[in-house]
């Protein structure tokens, strides 16, 4: 049987929306069944759509949905390559009907669109089962939302269906690839070997450039050719669900044994029992090996049958965060910046707990209580930045802050200057397992 070609064209929600179109063009040049995923969430991502679907019941789905889609939709219907996306998030309706709008703009053919649901627990019914799971810790008053991690077999059904393109919410990350490889090669539920080694190609897959030299890139140690034309990545998968990844043509990057094992072992809890809701991946014995210039080869994955329960994110409104920054520069610059934070401190550590970050001095590697920045000596830099933030469940205190900070403008030490301020809502978060026979998942083709 042939293999299948899956390529990914998006690694997060706010991706590059031109890294689809040469990965497209590679699919096209190779021949041969193929389809093309975008994975759009992360467990933030995904609450944030769901109060954007709140304020209007129109989105909630990908903002980058239609210019990731105008530039690679025509194609793909055309060259029968399938698309398949988790860029539904919270309203995976809403953006097939988007897609069906854009496909009409582009005057294509009404593109078979199914939608896969089973995900979203934040009506009646799903907010009872998350209750029962979660007991005293589920506080119904700032409850926002709940989704469960489905698999790969809805979409897998969809595609046999007819879609040629698969809109998803909340699926495993992995099983954007593996619901491609389960309608072609047509594995059972139970063929866990096949099931674990594709999963392992979508995990190749699922965050994009990280796999092809984008989050590798160290230069003198890690050096990555074209990395400001990174090429995004490409799993040729076979019928034993061992798997060939590469990259799109003629584009930057590099795929190696260093890229592709980094990426393996990236958020994997357990090397030898890497949980989905499709299988129980174990990659203890597996081989990673170059097999060609950009090619490496991954093969030996074992998979162990699926768990019993299905995980389940549940958030709930964590009040507001409020971030404001300054800069001091020329002589004396940091001692102006610290004496900006006494203020701050004095005229706001009341009413909240605040951080204070010296960027460039003491930030990334800082801490909330301030311990390493009071520990780190004033220095001679000329050009500070300084970074205040806290978090309340009171909106009214969040924009006092604001204002606190804006103030440094002529109330504060000598010199400063660029004041930038911004407020965001916070959420959240509780996990639970839940029996999967409770979250019964489908799918639907659009009329």
């Amino acid at each position: 049987m042939q293999t299948l070609a899956v390529g990914c064209a998006a690694g997060f929600s706010g991706d590059r929306v031109d890294a689809g179109a040469p990965v497209v063009r590679t699919l096209i040049e190779r021949g041969g069944p193929a389809a093309l995923i975008f994975e759009n969430l992360a467990e933030r991502t995904l609450a944030t759509q769901q109060l954007s679907k709140r304020a209007n019941p129109e989105l909630g789905y990908e903002p980058l949905l239609e210019l990731e889609l105008r530039p690679v939709l025509a194609d793909c219907l055309a060259h029968g390559i399938t698309i398949v996306g988790n860029f539904g998030a919270a309203n995976p309706d809403g953006a097939a009907r988007l897609i069906q709008r854009l496909a009409a703009e582009l005057g294509l053919a009404a593109p078979r669109i199914a939608v896969c649901k089973g995900d979203d627990l934040s009506d009646a019914a799903g907010r009872a089962i998350v209750r029962d799971h979660l007991g005293d810790d589920f506080d119904d008053a700032n409850f926002v939302c709940a989704n469960a991690y489905q698999g790969a077999f809805e979409i897998a059904q969809a595609i046999r269906a007819g879609a040629q393109v698969v809109v998803t919410g909340r699926v495993a990350d992995p099983s954007l690839t593996l619901g491609p490889a389960i309608a072609h090669f047509g594995w059972l539920p139970d063929n866990w070997d096949a099931l674990a080694g594709a999963t392992m190609a979508g995990h190749l897959l699922e965050c994009g450039a990280q796999m092809t030299g984008g989050y590798f890139a160290d230069p003198g140690l890690k050096d990555v050719p074209g990395l400001e034309d990174v090429g995004f990545p490409i799993a040729e998968i076979f019928s034993d669900g061992s798997c060939v990844v590469s990259k799109a043509s003629h584009t930057g990057g590099l795929v190696d044994e260093r890229t592709v094992k980094e990426q393996l072992l990236y958020e994997l809890h357990d090397p030898a029992a890497y949980i989905t809701p499709d299988v129980v991946a174990d990659i203890t014995d597996a081989l990673v090996e170059q097999v060609g210039p950009d090619r490496v080869r991954l093969s030996g994955v074992r998979g162990l049958p699926r768990t019993a329960t299905l995980k389940a994110n549940v958030f709930f409104d964590g009040g507001w965060f409020g971030e404001g920054e300054i800069s001091y520069a020329g002589p004396n610059a940091q001692a102006r910046a610290r004496l900006a934070m006494d203020v701050m401190q004095k005229r706001m550590g009341a009413f909240m707990p605040l951080r204070f970050d010296l960027i460039g001095v003491c930030s990334i590697l800082g801490d909330d209580q301030g311990r390493r920045l009071a520990d780190t000596p004033v220095g001679q830099s000329l050009d500070i930045r300084l970074r205040v933030a806290g978090q309340h469940a009171d909106v009214r205190i969040i924009d006092r802050l604001l204002r606190e900070l804006t103030a440094l403008w002529t109330g504060g030490p000598a010199g400063g200057g660029g004041v930038r301020v911004a407020r965001r809502q916070r959420l959240s978060l509780r996990s639970c397992l839940i029996a999967r026979e409770r979250l019964p998942a489908s799918f639907s083709l659009l009329a």
